[in-house]
């Protein structure tokens, strides 16, 4: 019986044959490249390097605010370097160190692609022998032509030190953060030992470093600090430098840190330093490569308004009897129209605490977060002078109150935000909604989650004193949201520019007509309610904010050259006592008594806003409420002679059924006597308001 050839498929033959063509390439590439780099000659002079020092950290009017210099470094032998310490090293950064040639080609080939498929640079693939022809040769661009240069240099030290040399060398030079240049260092800045005096653990921890020395710095973030150490001391069981007991022991020992901090922390303002440096690494800046580049950064930081928002935190925490460690300040500054960042407080004492209470806290703004519900009513058809019933309100199981219960009745909208009422605000999100008024905070730049809840009226949500203060500056600058930023340009050891600041992102937010209206009414928190703690005899708006339980204390105010936003709390989230005009308010005054000074009184460039001033008397309690915030009484009217009884329906946007329906029943009917003509007590909120120029907010998903 015959039987048939089975026929290939010209398609994978097609295939195969390029995988062994682009193989042979490869290997071809890869035989030239090994022969080129061992024809490399050997570094003369190698072992007569000599640190280069400092980078220095400008202010925008040249003050240096930070050196990063060699304060602590210790050469040591390799002979004296524990073997826990250059295992973990090894183990963590090189695991084939004392085999290759100072390079890993199939490595790098390895990273390549993996950086391909992440769309992003997330492996390196470094070597210990290319990362000390980095430190001690090279830039950290991260570039092609880098890459090839650290390889080059890489194989000639290679051939001009042994294996041995090259560890001690890098372990001497290498940057693992707070100022330490070389496991010495870092041995006396973390633990405050010699090196034979370092537990395994504490080898691990210091072997976590070189990578992001910032990032798992034990006096940044313990927690992530212990996390990197234990990733260590897996790798060094995984490879069998250590048992099974001791890897257990030492993932147990707690941390034990020194209590003395370095130079690196005394600078004027070193949560702006951390700012700077996450600002570097985006623009492609390693670190490592800042410590020991020479480099000359000019930044945007403001000298005297840093030193005066230094002194009004310590000042008025200290007359506040705010002394402990977790009793906690924190200021952010910029300027509305450039984004230049003017002063930056992430806490009130560094040494004793690096969390960052500008961008890492998430804590409630209470009222600081009404202008975001009263822009979005603007921009639904509401005017400063419609009137709102400052009444008790029920929205389903939710009674929400005044601060101190106390009520006024009919009053315009502009004082209901100046008084910082709550039911005010509560009515104002039923009749716009609760997704205009997210859609609203995230147009003006809000990045923390939002519940879809009526209590986000009241700033129950968590929020970062950064994007608050990006908030209040689309109300200074005509709506536009403009981006922060830190650094202005970088200059070589020769004075040549390798960077400069552009435009900063701008975006277009609200018309000029709402942006007015809100600082017109924003204006009158500071002259007649609860921020008038907060008045430096300028032209300003502002507001307070307070949580529950007095927990949370804010104040964010601008003039039309600097936002200022200023945050209170403990870090334990327990009481303060504290309510938004009263220490954060000093603490703003106080600093931008100082900021503003060299900007004269220049008012905004916004057209007048006529308020409409009638007082309407107060019917619904018969004592005249005081405002504990601010302090304002209103009057009443005990003639009740010629009263006439008004129903003012609220409309409440129901988002199950998408629908409107007017609820003439949730609130009782309030004898009032009426001033002025009773047509025009409220506007039609069902007319549409002339929108020119103003970007539409998104539809809420």
């Amino acid at each position: 019986m015959s039987s048939k050839k089975k026929k290939t498929n010209p398609f994978f033959m097609f295939i195969k044959v390029m995988f062994i063509m682009m193989f042979a390439v490869c290997l071809a590439l890869y035989v030239a490249l090994k022969a080129y780099l061992k024809d490399l000659p050997p570094i003369p002079q190698l072992t007569d390097y000599s640190r280069n020092i400092v980078t220095q950290v400008y202010s925008s009017d040249e003050h240096l605010i930070k050196t990063f210099q060699t304060f602590k470094y210790e050469e040591v032998s390799i002979k004296d370097i524990p073997r826990y310490l250059k295992d973990a090293i090894i183990s963590t950064e090189d695991k084939n160190f004392y085999i290759h040639d100072g390079y890993d080609l199939f490595g790098i080939a390895r990273s390549i692609i993996v950086n391909i498929m992440n769309k992003r640079t997330s492996q390196g693939a470094s070597t210990i022998t290319q990362q000390l022809a980095r430190i001690l040769f090279l830039s950290n661009e991260k570039t092609l032509t880098r890459k090839i240069k650290e390889i080059q240099i890489a194989a000639r030290i290679e051939k001009t030190i042994s294996k041995d040399q090259i560890l001690e060398m890098y372990l001497n030079n290498v940057y693992l953060g707070s100022g330490s240049y070389g496991v010495g260092a870092a041995a006396s800045t973390y633990f405050n030992k010699e090196l034979s005096q370092l537990t395994l653990a504490e080898c691990a921890l210091i072997a976590g470093l070189p990578q992001a020395p910032s990032l798992y710095s034990p006096y940044k973030d313990i927690k992530k600090a212990e996390r990197r150490r234990n990733k260590v001391l897996k790798r060094m069981y995984i490879m069998k430098n250590i048992t099974k007991e001791q890897y257990d022991k030492a993932l147990k020992e707690p941390i034990k840190l020194s209590k003395k901090q370095g130079l690196n922390n005394t600078n004027i303002a070193p949560y702006f330093i951390d700012y700077v440096l996450r600002e570097l690494d985006e623009l492609g800046f390693d670190e490592n490569e800042i410590s020991r580049g020479g480099y000359k950064i000019i930044t945007t930081l403001d000298y005297k308004s840093q030193i005066a928002a230094n002194e009004a935190i310590e000042k008025n925490m200290a007359a506040w009897n705010m002394k402990k460690v977790k009793q906690q300040a924190a200021l952010f500054s910029f300027s509305p129209t450039t984004g230049a960042i003017i002063a930056y407080c992430g806490g009130k004492d560094y040494a004793k605490s690096q969390y960052d209470r500008v961008t890492q806290a998430i804590r409630p703004p209470g009222s600081a977060f009404k202008p975001i519900i009263y822009t979005a009513a603007i921009h639904k058809g509401w005017s400063p002078n419609d009137i709102i019933e400052d009444t008790p309100v029920t929205v389903g199981n939710w009674t929400p109150k005044n601060y101190g219960a106390k009520y006024r009745g009919l009053i315009p909208l502009y004082k209901a935000l100046a008084v910082s009422s709550n039911v005010a605000s509560v009515k104002l999100i039923t009749d716009i909604g609760i997704a205009p008024v997210i859609d609203m905070a995230r147009v003006l730049g809000i990045t923390t989650p939002l519940n879809y809840d009526y209590t986000i009226s009241l700033g129950s949500n968590g929020v970062r004193l950064y994007d608050m203060v990006v908030v209040y500056g689309n109300f200074a600058n005509g709506g536009y949201r403009v981006k922060p930023y830190a650094i202005e340009r970088i200059e070589t050891q020769r004075g040549k520019v390798i960077y400069k600041a552009g435009r900063t992102k701008i975006s277009k937010v609200l018309d000029n007509e709402t942006a007015g209206i809100m600082t017109a009414m924003l204006k009158k928190v500071i002259k007649s309610g609860t921020g008038r703690g907060a008045d430096i005899g300028k032209p300003m708006g502002g507001k307070t904010g307070t949580t529950n339980d007095n927990k949370d204390a804010w104040f964010i105010g601008y003039t039309p050259d600097i936002v200022t936003g200023v945050f209170v709390g403990n870090d334990d989230n327990t009481s303060t006592g504290l309510t938004g005009g009263t220490l954060p308010a000093r603490i703003w005054k106080d600093m931008m008594k100082t900021a503003t000074e060299k900007y004269g009184n220049t008012d905004f460039d916004y057209p007048e806003y006529e308020f409409r001033e009638e007082i309407i008397p107060n019917y619904y309690d018969n004592e005249a409420p005081e405002d504990m915030e601010s302090n304002e009484s209103y009057p009443v009217d005990n003639n009740k002679k010629d009263i006439i009884r008004l129903e003012l329906p609220i409309v409440i946007k129901s988002p199950e059924k998408n629908r409107e329906k007017e609820d003439t029943d949730s609130f009782n009917t309030i004898p009032v006597k009426i001033p002025f003509d009773v047509k025009n007590l409220r506007k039609e909120k069902t007319e549409n308001k002339d929108n020119k120029g103003v970007i539409p907010l998104p539809e809420y998903q």
